[in-house]
């Protein structure tokens, strides 16, 4: 049976060279960070250099870069900090952020009473940029969370646009980027965003381990107490070989983006051209259709497939050897519709399956032809 891998957006598979380096540190600098003796000095130098490596790839001082488990805690650092230190009253978010943005901000209301505003989007998940300033006009205090590329739909945010309306009306900005580093260029230097959330295992490399991007003098405060680790911001013996891991996989990513932004978008475009080509009737969600108008890592298709066949499509796929995804990660295991799909599709859309199929760079055109092969097959299927 053939296996093929289409769910790099809810993670990606580690480099070799990437496995290689954490596999020798694993092995070389195992002392502990905050220790003062040679072992110690040798991870916290290691540390410090992964740090400054990664704040040169945003134009950012090494001290605005704060290393955490992941985008999740990323998130909720920046999001409850603010609510909670930062005198924020106000989050405005849209209805199709990532849970983990979704969800804290939900908590936060419930909490500590603020107000959770929704900018409106239109028909293909678009964030309406009027609308938000109309928000802004009216808030006192706000915090703005809009997340760059959405992982469900692959739809572009012009975050240096929403950067400067935010900065004009003196809010703060909060983005969810961990669909987009790695993959885009952020000069954070240009854009003035606040703070921003990132994780390794969506540019190969390992879990478990992120990023969150803190503006210098930002007042933040931490969430975990103990040790003074991360500048204080986050307390806790740091992981070495997992920041090291999230270094070379950055490294990488970023000194072979040219040719390898050219490889994946000519896969999506390819598998495009495929699927309208052999299932006509299909549609693609959100803005995904359009590479100018989102990431080249994902499609987002819904099939031309009466309801009641809907149920075995994931499993026919799978069965098959086709890793894919019918939204998150996160919600993958839930029988609850994608909220974002949800906000965005009519009710005749919504009952047809969708589903999410994200690339990377150990894709192959003929693994694309088999998935048509196989979808084309089953929609024409009597199941």
């Amino acid at each position: 049976m053939k296996s093929v891998y289409l769910d790099n957006a809810a993670t990606t598979a580690i480099r070799p060279e990437v496995i290689d380096r954490m596999t020798e540190v694993l092995k070389e600098n195992f002392g502990n960070a905050s220790s003062t003796h040679s072992f110690g000095r040798s991870s916290k130098a290691l540390l410090e250099q992964c740090r400054k490596n990664i704040a040169s790839y945003f134009n950012v001082s090494a001290s605005e870069i704060i290393f955490t488990s992941g985008g999740t805690e990323a998130d909720n650092l920046a999001l409850r900090s603010a609510v909670r230190d930062l005198g924020v009253n106000e989050i405005i978010i849209s209805k199709i952020e990532h849970h983990a943005v979704l969800h804290t901000a939900e908590q936060l209301k419930n909490e500590y009473g603020v107000k959770l505003s929704f900018v409106d989007v239109d028909e293909n998940g678009f964030v309406n940029y009027n609308h938000l300033e109309e928000l802004l006009k009216a808030s006192e205090k706000a915090l703005v969370s809009l997340m760059h590329i959405n992982n469900e739909i692959g739809n572009i945010l012009d975050i240096n646009r929403v950067a400067n309306l935010c900065k004009s009306y003196g809010a703060l900005f909060h983005t969810d980027t961990v669909q987009s580093v790695g993959h885009f260029k952020l000069d954070l230097d240009q854009i003035p965003v606040d703070f921003l959330a990132a994780s390794a295992h969506k540019f190969h490399g390992p879990k478990g381990v992120g990023f969150c991007f803190i503006r210098k003098e930002s007042g933040l405060k931490p969430l975990i107490f103990g040790g003074e680790q991360e500048r204080g911001y986050r307390a806790g013996t740091e992981s070495i070989h997992n920041i090291v891991g999230m270094d070379e996989a950055l490294k990488m990513a970023y000194t072979n983006l040219e040719k390898e932004h050219k490889y994946v978008s000519d896969l999506k475009s390819y598998f495009i051209s495929r699927l309208k080509q052999e299932l006509p009737e299909i549609s693609f969600n959100g803005g995904c259709g359009d590479l100018n108008k989102s990431t080249y890592t994902l499609v987002n298709i819904c099939l031309p497939i009466a309801p009641e066949k809907a149920p075995m499509l994931q499993f026919q796929l799978d069965l098959k050897g086709i890793a894919c995804s019918k939204g998150s990660a996160c919600q993958s295991g839930s029988s609850q519709q994608s909220h974002v799909l949800s906000t965005i599709l009519n009710k005749a859309d919504l009952i047809k399956p969708s589903v999410r199929f994200s690339f990377s760079i150990f894709n192959t055109k003929e693994e694309l032809d088999y998935v048509v092969e196989v979808l084309k097959n089953f929609v024409n299927s009597k199941i």
